[in-house]
């Protein structure tokens, strides 16, 4: 096969750890933060699977509306009486959604990039997260001079997996999906992007069975380091 010339990264998993807002979660929600990360996070993918797959796209909404209203979804699930008076939680929501545009990094990231940038490979973020969303978590986390491209799927309104997202890497690269190396810490998009036709590698830090349809990623690691054997 021909040698990938560029990475791109999912951003929230992979790149930005989603779980990183249960601390303060467990602040505003005593004893039941990490249920409410775990809702937060589970309800937003399905809002974007949603609203991707229902009546052609008629119902899209931008990713940073979608992440409020999973939040909204998640505190009336586990607070029952937000549900008659949301008036009352609206602040605790509102410091929630500032935490999550500054998610924390995970650690080895400035690492890699640094590396790859060394060797001369394209680096890159492909990721449901609207532009000015990725902008200011690129921003906090202090990875924006490492990265070459931060692709947003915003402009074909479908989120992953729909091939359009995906297919956005190759627009802006301009590179074949041969070329690309596409890293995501989520099962479903690594499937999808392998399905899609780029070289995966699924970045399994939780130690999570991969999905069971009979197509394997790439390669698999523990750590977003892992991506440097694909240019050994």
């Amino acid at each position: 096969m021909e040698k990938p010339r560029a990475v791109l990264f999912d951003a929230y998993g992979t790149l930005f750890d989603v779980y990183s807002v249960g601390l303060l979660a467990q602040q505003l929600f005593p004893g039941r933060g990490e249920k409410l990360a775990t809702v937060w996070r589970d309800k937003q993918i399905e809002y974007t699977r949603l609203v991707t797959t229902s009546d052609h796209g008629a119902h899209y909404r931008p990713f940073w509306e979608l992440t409020q209203a999973a939040l909204a979804y998640a505190i009336k699930l586990i607070e029952p009486a937000a549900r008659s008076d949301w008036a009352a939680y609206e602040g605790k929501a509102a410091q929630l959604m500032n935490q999550y545009r500054h998610l924390s990094a995970f650690p080895e990231n400035r690492e890699v990039l640094q590396a790859l940038k060394d060797r001369g490979i394209v680096t890159g973020i492909l990721s449901n997260g609207e532009p000015e969303m990725l902008g200011i978590a690129v921003r906090s986390a202090g990875l924006d001079g490492l990265l070459d491209h931060v692709i947003s799927v915003d402009g074909v309104r479908k989120f992953k997996t729909h091939p359009d997202a995906y297919a956005q890497g190759e627009k802006v690269t301009g590179l074949t999906r041969q070329q690309i190396v596409f890293v995501s810490s989520n099962a479903w998009d690594a499937l999808g992007a392998t399905w899609f036709g780029y070289r995966t590698l699924w970045v399994n830090r939780q130690n999570q069975p991969f999905e069971e349809l009979g197509t394997p990623p790439t390669r698999t690691a523990t750590s977003l380091r892992e991506v440097l054997s694909f240019f050994a």
